[in-house]
């Protein structure tokens, strides 16, 4: 059932923009109080518009010209109006005009939308969040080429129930291994897409006005202060796990992702308000400015590297491994120190924000800082992590006095 509209179409002239005795004239298309304005590149003497009948007054060769063409904009503005209604019953102004005009989402295709974003966004994202954007676009043209057999498809086109098959595609085809968040950043990024069309006027509606993104919350594991002292203790004889032990304690004292670590050089030292070194740098993730006051077992690392050849060479603070083998010597790590978490390097940067800081009183606006977070919300489930930690540590101290309370009773009873 289509819902009821108020449409209508005026045709009036540009007084506020007058020259030579002359303003320019516009139709306005009005569709339940919302105004979309076209210009009909047409002059007319403002003594000679009827405002009243909305055309130029007089039959003149002129007058009928221009009375002439205003009745074509009518008929092609109703007729638009006609399309549209029947194809789609949220009709808008803007969407009239565009259909007018020649500029309809209909000639606008999802993969025009996502070659329209990436020129945009190209050098103004990171390297790492434009690279997320080019994998969901790879995964939507094979879920297009396998579900519907073609290589692109209309915005018009795509409805909630295609956004509901891609859910499903990322979960139950050869990606299965994707988890439920990740599957979320996917439909994130493509919900942006739209948010772009919108603003294009490339699209009349969202189509994800009423999707839920499926999430859970992660467990934020961190280490223990015990878990980090194993691995301060553990003196390896192997150089590559030595020096990823490095960086791992390096990121645990200073908070700093692992690709930031690897981009730090004398440059990003700095001397602090307080006189001592502090690092300053920038997220590459988000562009955040990060400024941290360089803790002692922090500094003891950068000292121990000042006459390594490698980072020498390199001209950076710590040696360079790759991401991916650095989580890879990891598990190694973990089980020769007994550590039964699965460690990764980002696990560092947890233990920064619980274990190093907040459990040793320092504020959390003074870690959410210090960590380049752009949003306190974000620190704060690290506080929650805490928290939990106080709670369980409590109630073994609760159990001890429940305990101690029944003995005292049962020595009452025998007394």
């Amino acid at each position: 059932m289509r819902s009821s509209q108020t449409f209508a179409i005026l045709f009036w002239i540009n007084t506020s923009r007058i020259k030579n005795n002359k303003a320019q004239i516009f139709a306005r298309v009005t569709i339940n109080q919302k105004r979309a304005n076209i210009s009909l590149k047409r002059e007319v003497e403002v003594s000679k518009w009827d405002s009243s009948k909305s055309k130029v007054k007089g039959n003149s060769s002129e007058a009928r010209n221009i009375n002439n063409y205003i009745e074509q904009v009518r008929s092609g503005l109703f007729k638009a109006y006609q399309d549209l209604t029947y194809e789609d019953e949220n009709v808008t102004a803007k969407l009239v005009k565009s259909r007018y005009l020649g500029l309809d989402v209909r000639y606008h295709s999802l993969l025009e939308l996502f070659e329209y974003h990436n020129k945009l966004n190209e050098g103004q994202l990171s390297k790492a969040t434009y690279s997320h954007y080019k994998t969901t676009q790879s995964y939507l043209k094979t879920f297009l080429s396998e579900k519907y057999k073609t290589t692109d498809v209309f915005l018009k086109d795509i409805n909630y129930q295609m956004i509901i098959d891609f859910e499903l595609f990322l979960s139950k085809h050869k990606y299965g291994s994707i988890k439920i968040n990740t599957i979320a950043k996917h439909l994130q990024r493509f919900k942006k897409m739209f948010y772009m069309a919108m603003k294009l006027d490339w699209i009349a509606k969202n189509p994800f006005i009423s999707y839920k993104f499926k999430t859970v919350k992660p467990d934020r594991e961190y280490l223990t202060q015990d878990e980090l002292n194993s691995i301060i203790e553990y003196k390896f004889t192997i150089e590559r796990l030595q020096n990823v032990k490095d960086l791992f304690l390096f990121s645990c004292y200073t908070g700093l992702a692992y690709v930031d670590i690897r981009n730090l050089t004398s440059q990003n030292l700095a001397k602090g308000i307080d006189g001592n070194t502090w690092i300053i740098t920038k997220r590459q993730k988000t562009g955040t400015s990060v400024k941290v006051p360089l803790l002692e077992p922090a500094e003891n690392i950068l000292n121990s590297y000042t006459e390594n050849l490698r980072v020498l060479h390199s001209k950076k603070l710590l040696p360079g491994i790759s991401n991916q083998k650095v989580n890879s010597y990891l598990k190694e790590i973990a089980d020769c120190c007994g550590i039964t978490k699965n460690l990764t390097f980002h696990m560092a940067r947890h233990t920064f924000a619980t274990t190093v800081t907040l459990s040793n009183g320092i504020p959390i606006e003074t870690v959410s800082k210090m960590l380049g977070h752009t949003k306190l919300t974000t620190t704060q489930i690290y506080a929650k992590i805490i928290d939990k930690k106080v709670s369980e540590d409590m109630q073994i101290l609760q159990d001890k006095y429940s305990k101690q309370k029944l003995i005292n009773i049962d020595k009452s009873e025998i007394s």
